[in-house]
């Protein structure tokens, strides 16, 4: 399952819509759901609570006023390596001395 602090992307009716992060999960009264309050990451920034199934927050989707839902994790981004080995010296690789093309950004 999700945990606190976890960012997600929001489907809403099988479209990407709007990335949130997860500030906190509590359990509801019934059993297997949990209130999910997450702070969506729109201009400005606004919290929400919303009452979902553990199987909603892994992924599964549900809907909401009738609309189909769902949440997905952002997987983290691969950490740079060092910076010796983004020069290609640890790894083995080397690193082209090419100039890259810089292209100019025209107003029309």
């Amino acid at each position: 399952m999700l945990c606190e602090g976890d960012v997600v992307l929001i489907y809403y009716q099988e479209h990407p819509s709007v990335f949130a992060r997860i500030e906190f999960i509590e359990p509801d009264m019934k059993k297997g759901w949990y209130h999910i309050t997450l702070l969506l990451l729109t201009i400005p920034v606004q919290p929400v609570t919303w009452i979902l199934r553990d199987s909603y927050i892994d992924g599964a989707p549900f809907t909401m006023g009738g609309k189909s839902m769902r949440l997905e994790q952002v997987k983290k981004l691969p950490v740079p390596d060092s910076p010796e080995q983004e020069k290609g010296e640890s790894s083995g690789k080397t690193r082209s001395n090419k100039a890259g093309r810089v292209i100019p950004f025209k107003k029309t």
